[in-house]
């Protein structure tokens, strides 16, 4: 996946015009925004839930070293192996020689979004292992070359037509199968990927400081495969998913699949707490953690950006995001899109490449109402754009139109003349009360979207002293 954040302008436009994106796009925020709404409305204290865990976060945030030392402390007395990697190299590095060192060939990934964000499978492929995607929405994307749009729903901007027609292309399948049929073949594979698997990499939706737990949510069941098969079992995890305490986790997991996918509960969840003892039925024998840093730090050193590290990764924010719900995941140009993508990739990857995201944003405050944490999205996302405008990262339009601005409106004489020639102007302009169009090439794009209604021939100052005259 090539990173392309500094390209959301091009990106965008593409996927305005992608009729397919549009259909898939509506279909699925629509109704994961209706699903949400129910599941939340079953809770009277859904509101005390969203204040608990957001606290949580922000408190374990805050103390993120003290927690850090807890939680690997408790792995290595459980028995696990513990890594740390600063960058996505040293991660993919350390992950590509345990592979080699235990003599893998194959490994069952479950979704993270975290080995998307270092391209953990092109490493593990050029040292020659194969790499299978087990969730049925980063199957279909690996089978197409593709990668994900959505935080919980990978596979959010295609729609059902074209996954029934690469299913058939690429395993076979029938030309008009149903949804089920389609889940037939996709299990058919996947079973013999677990089955042949010597290495099962995982991410981690909750890490317990207190307990050396690593908790696992989902709906299909491959996670529990990929962390019971194979004989090594892998989380690559970032920094901030610590909890401090195991009483803790019931308030976030009953907020997070309401939040993510509109369910009350998840079909799966499984806590992992060191490898496979004598007496469990099943389990790896070898049991390691990565815990990544690769531009966390930087954030949580950041006192006034560090609150996106609370994130839960519910995908709430993309789902309710007008912007979002127009031109999809791929046009934010990383893995992480959306409104937490357009401050987090910032953080990450830098201002200096990604300015035009914080820019992605109506200010709506819809992010910041939906957030089962209570990151404050709106206040965050402004932060960045004034980072910008100081790192003079705007558009020299911006800054030309801006700096236009200041000058006439400290010139009471100047600001008279002009708007009232404006005003004039947009009479010729006019159509049944709105600006239609113009042949003015910067006006006539900028119509395209907008309704803009045409000013009255008459400032309010001038109203408002006809008014006082009359009296």
């Amino acid at each position: 996946m090539e990173i392309s954040t500094h390209d959301f302008k091009n990106n965008a436009k593409k996927a305005l015009k992608d009729k397919n994106l549009q259909i898939a796009m509506k279909r699925a925020t629509k109704t994961f925004v209706a699903k949400r709404e129910k599941a939340i409305s079953s809770l009277d204290n859904f509101e005390e839930l969203r204040s608990y865990c957001g606290a949580v976060k922000a408190h374990t945030i805050e103390h993120l070293d003290y927690y850090l030392e807890e939680f690997i402390s408790n792995l290595e007395n459980l028995g696990v192996n513990v890594h740390f990697a600063a960058d996505g190299e040293e991660a993919n590095k350390i992950v590509t020689q345990l592979a080699l060192e235990k003599n893998v060939k194959t490994v069952v990934k479950a979704k993270s979004m975290v080995t998307e964000e270092i391209l953990l499978n092109d490493a593990l492929e050029a040292v020659g292992v194969e790499a299978l995607e087990t969730d049925l929405g980063e199957y279909i994307l690996q089978l197409d070359g593709d990668f994900p749009s959505h935080i919980i729903g990978p596979a959010m901007h295609k729609t059902k037509e074209q996954i029934t027609k690469l299913f058939h292309e690429k395993l076979g399948s029938k030309e008009d199968a149903s949804i089920i049929e389609l889940t037939a073949v996709a299990r058919k594979v996947l079973r013999k990927g677990f089955l042949k698997a010597d290495m099962g990499i995982s991410g981690a939706n909750f890490a317990v400081a207190e307990t050396g737990s690593i908790v696992l949510v989902e709906n299909e069941g491959n996670i529990r495969l990929t962390t019971s098969l194979p004989k090594i079992h892998l989380t690559v995890m970032g920094l901030e998913k610590i909890i401090p305490r195991l009483k803790d986790l019931p308030a976030f997991l009953t907020i997070l699949p309401r939040s993510a996918t509109g369910q009350k509960a998840s079909s799966y969840v499984s806590l992992i707490t060191g490898p496979k003892k004598e007496t469990d039925p099943d389990g790896p024998e070898e049991q390691h953690v990565l815990i990544i840093d690769n531009g966390r730090s930087n954030i949580l050193a950041d006192p006034k950006l560090r609150d996106a590290l609370r994130c839960i990764r519910c995908g709430a924010c993309l789902n309710i995001c007008p912007v979002y719900q127009n031109v999809g995941g791929h046009a934010y140009g990383w893995v992480y899109p959306g409104p937490i993508g357009s401050v987090l990739d910032p953080g990450l990857l830098g201002l200096d490449s990604t300015h035009q995201l914080p820019q992605a944003c109506s200010l709506c405050g819809a992010c910041g109402e939906v957030c089962p944490v209570k990151i404050p999205l709106p206040e965050l996302l402004l932060e960045h754009r004034q980072r910008a405008v100081k790192q003079g990262l705007s558009a020299k339009a911006e800054k030309i139109g801006i700096g236009a601005f200041a000058f006439m409106a400290t010139h009471p004489k100047l600001w008279n003349s002009a708007t009232k020639i404006g005003r004039l102007g947009s009479q010729f302009l006019s159509r049944e009360g709105h600006i239609k169009g113009s042949k003015i090439p910067v006006m006539k794009e900028w119509l395209k979207e907008r309704d803009f209604k045409t000013p009255a021939q008459k400032s309010f100052r001038e109203q408002w002293r006809n008014l006082k005259d009359e009296k």
